[in-house]
């Protein structure tokens, strides 16, 4: 052997090895033999550590995404999976730009990732879904039913390439009216703000809210927002009609101007009534949802599970267990809200 393959060898081993195989050197041949033996499994094995590719599909932007993304690699470091390690994350964010989906899922496919998180609602997993047939595809955060949306099968057996959790966004529309109308008693007409673009507001609009509604004693009046433009002119609008409170669906858009919405809110002394906590810590009145960020680190779990081998055909889609109600006490202060103390027992986060 010569000197630089005696190198080569050397440099595949650790040091503990290259000392003992030094000292053997002068026996020829069967050194070398022992070196392949000794040295030759671990120089495969470091040849063959994979790094798993993960692409990050969702619907908003980043400052809005990040802290459930951070759930979502610290589930995963749970699990033995580190970024920069052994697995390699892409990030494509839509910014409310919906029609850019599609694009951003052929990107993630042609960056042949190995899973694909579709986060964000039934547009980002289906945008997912239309772009393959064949990498598994975790869909999480919000979004109507995925049986009706066409994407899975049943919840049971998926039956594709598609799995995950849903979180009964639109399911949750009356329970949310009558915690609003427990907190504020007086509530009577209520302004609903939505995005007909994304698919569950006008189906929680028509075929949910209008019941709750009815039960309740509650008149709805709903209002469109299209584009970040169209805010000015509903402000106006409820500026002239004056509801008693206002119903903000989940929407990307609507989530990435939580603050807008809030300010307005505040402003009129309306009490505000959100799907997720990041408009109440904006300002708003209250909100009630799954426990989004449990669900986010639940991709985690999907994650391992696909990656040791199981198909996601097989992987049951999960709904929420864990739901969160949380109360903003000094908006409620503020706008003149005495919230019953029994309503403030349950709920799982006040502010203060």
């Amino acid at each position: 052997m010569n000197e630089k393959c005696w190198l080569r060898v050397l440099n595949s081993c650790s040091d503990n090895r290259k000392s003992k195989i030094q000292n053997l050197k002068w026996l020829g041949l069967s050194v070398i033999a022992f070196v392949l033996a000794a040295c030759g499994p671990v120089a495969q094995a470091q040849q063959a550590k994979k790094i798993v590719r993960i692409g990050y599909l969702s619907n908003t932007e980043p400052s809005l995404e990040s802290a459930r993304a951070e759930s979502i690699r610290l589930a995963l470091r749970e699990r033995g999976y580190i970024e920069g390690q052994n697995i390699a994350i892409q990030y494509r964010y839509a910014e409310q730009k919906l029609d850019r989906l599609p694009e951003l899922a052929a990107e993630l496919v042609h960056l042949k990732v190995d899973i694909i998180v579709a986060a964000g609602g039934t547009l980002t997993a289906r945008a997912a879904k239309n772009a393959t047939d064949t990498i598994p595809i975790v869909m999480t955060g919000g979004g109507d039913d995925p049986v009706k949306a066409g994407l899975i099968e049943s919840l049971a057996r998926p039956g594709g390439n598609v799995t995950g959790l849903t979180s009964l966004v639109t399911d949750l529309g009356g329970k949310r009216l009558e915690l609003f109308k427990e907190a504020v008693p007086k509530l009577g007409r209520v302004g609903v703000l939505y995005h007909p673009a994304t698919p569950s507001n006008p189906i929680e609009l028509k075929d949910v809210l209008p019941v709750a509604a009815r039960a309740l004693g509650l008149t709805l009046r709903s209002w469109e927002v299209r584009d970040a433009t169209d805010f000015e002119r509903v402000f106006a609008a409820l500026s002239k009609e004056r509801p008693d409170g206002l119903y903000m669906l989940t929407s990307a858009l609507l989530g990435a101007n939580r603050k807008r919405t809030a300010s307005f809110a505040f402003k009129n002394r309306l009490p505000s009534l959100y799907t997720s906590r990041g408009g109440v810590e904006a300002g708003g009145l209250m909100s009630y949802n799954a426990d989004l960020a449990d669900s986010y680190r639940r991709v985690a779990y999907y994650i391992d599970r696909i990656l040791k081998g199981t198909k996601p055909a097989n992987l049951p889609v999960e709904q929420p267990t864990k739901f969160e109600l949380v109360i903003n006490l000094k908006t409620a202060k503020q706008i003149g809200i005495t919230i019953p103390q029994s309503l403030l027992y349950r709920a799982d986060k006040v502010l203060k």
